[in-house]
């Protein structure tokens, strides 16, 4: 998933950056697969040291990189759409 994605699924203001600044004040070893956020077209974007950690985790979860990227054709994850259900309307079974 891209940060502007990721901006656009949890409805931040300021998008991509202000997702940018959230994954980079998560605190370490929670569990919050950081490595998973990308910059738009599959790049890398922080910095070293963890860009190789970051690389290296990429990679052990079966991910490629080419030429420093990813490619989001075949690895990126869309998030299921929310389902409205309107007042007074069942949902068929």
């Amino acid at each position: 998933m891209t940060y502007g994605q990721l901006a656009r699924a949890l409805r931040l203001l300021g998008g991509a950056r202000t997702a940018g600044r959230a994954m980079a004040a998560c605190p370490s070893g929670r569990g919050i697969p950081w490595h998973r956020v990308l910059g738009a077209r599959g790049r890398i974007l922080i910095r070293e040291p963890h860009a190789s950690l970051q690389r290296r985790l990429l990679e052990s979860e079966g991910t490629q990189l080419i030429a420093g990227r990813v490619s989001l054709k075949l690895h990126q994850w869309q998030p299921a759409q929310k389902r409205t259900v309107r007042r007074g309307v069942r949902a068929s079974r």
